[in-house]
């Protein structure tokens, strides 16, 4: 009787480590109600952030987001940023409450909520913000001969870790371009850091990324590798790309960015941050107002944090504003 009482014990003990770990505790995601939305945060809260792989924007921006809440909620409400595999992961985990907040592509997040791409059914996801812009990076070796998308046939090429919006893009282009991405390459779904290295090393022949300007693990490849590597211009792609969403925009990486000898042109994807519908609305209001009050902190973290703009706050349809969200963006002065 004694040994089932320990067992007991010690598995309540394991329940209760598991439960602290996670990105509810505190109750940030009880159920949100009709009552006035303060922005208040009146008791002790937690919430994970679901970002990026670890050499990414995501989870530079996320961990700076994560050590300012406690500062400007009078240490209410703290932080903790998680690496991720990014977009399409970072939904399901958000759904499935093992965090509260998660970055997102726009595409994927037009996908969660429409029920569409690698979503089956509809997500109660909303939004915070729309931050900053994403930047399709695409690099090929030198040696590798390849000079177009259409080009990546039959080669090595990195798509991004599974579930990522980096993926999710990556497929579109190779289709966009002609290519089976399931035959026509021999796709290599890796994160950043691993993508990097198979560059180096030359086990990998190109790579597709999503990601702000700078992505700290491009900057180390342009720096240490710079002239075994070149971006692909995809500008040829956007018409397709386009007319798949039009979340897909012209963009340009410029040269001072990774020190190349001349600007390329590419597809950019804004960002949004992404709560499950449910969230506290005083939990969603003072989040919201963190991203646009440090603003300046986050961009410290990385330059790409720059980009986030009162004015372009709430251009998220057809994802709905969290009514928290809405709350911290008329206080601003966006109505």
């Amino acid at each position: 009787m004694r040994r089932i009482d320990v067992r007991l014990a010690v598995g309540l003990s394991v329940l209760a480590l598991v439960a602290g770990c996670g990105g509810q505790q505190g109750g940030a995601a009880t159920d949100d109600t009709a009552s006035e939305v303060t922005c208040e945060v009146t008791r002790e809260t937690r919430v994970g952030i679901a970002t990026g792989n670890a050499t990414g924007v995501y989870y530079a921006v996320g961990n700076a987001l994560a050590g300012q809440l406690s500062g400007t909620t009078g240490g209410k409400l703290t932080g903790t940023a998680a690496e991720t595999g990014a977009s399409v992961q970072n939904v399901e985990q958000l759904v499935g409450g093992q965090y509260d907040v998660a970055f997102s592509l726009f595409d994927t997040a037009v996908n969660a909520v429409e029920g569409k791409g690698s979503f089956t059914a509809p997500q109660p996801v909303q939004a915070l913000a729309r931050i900053y812009d994403n930047y399709t990076q695409v690099v090929v070796r030198n040696d590798s001969g390849i000079t177009s998308v259409a080009g990546m046939r039959g080669k090595r090429i990195s798509t991004g870790s599974p579930k990522s919006g980096t993926e999710v893009i990556a497929n579109r282009l190779l289709e966009a371009a002609g290519l089976d991405p399931a035959k026509d390459i021999r796709a290599q779904r890796l994160d950043l850091t691993k993508t990097v290295e198979g560059i180096k090393d030359g086990s990998v022949d190109g790579f597709f990324w999503s990601g702000g300007l700078p992505t700290g693990g491009l900057t180390d490849l342009f720096t240490t590798a710079g002239d075994t590597v070149t971006f692909l211009n995809l500008a040829p792609l956007l018409p397709k790309m386009a007319s798949l969403s039009p979340g897909y925009q012209e963009g340009t990486i410029g040269r001072d960015v990774y020190k190349t000898a001349a600007d390329t042109p590419t597809i950019v994807v804004p960002n949004v941050l992404l709560v499950r519908k449910d969230l506290d609305a005083n939990v969603a209001c003072a989040i919201t107002r963190t991203v646009f009050d440090k603003r300046e902190a986050l961009a410290q973290a990385n330059p790409a944090a720059k980009g986030i703009s009162l004015d372009k706050a709430r251009r998220t349809l057809p994802v709905p504003l969290h009514r928290g969200a809405d709350k911290a963006l008329k206080d601003l002065g966006v109505n």
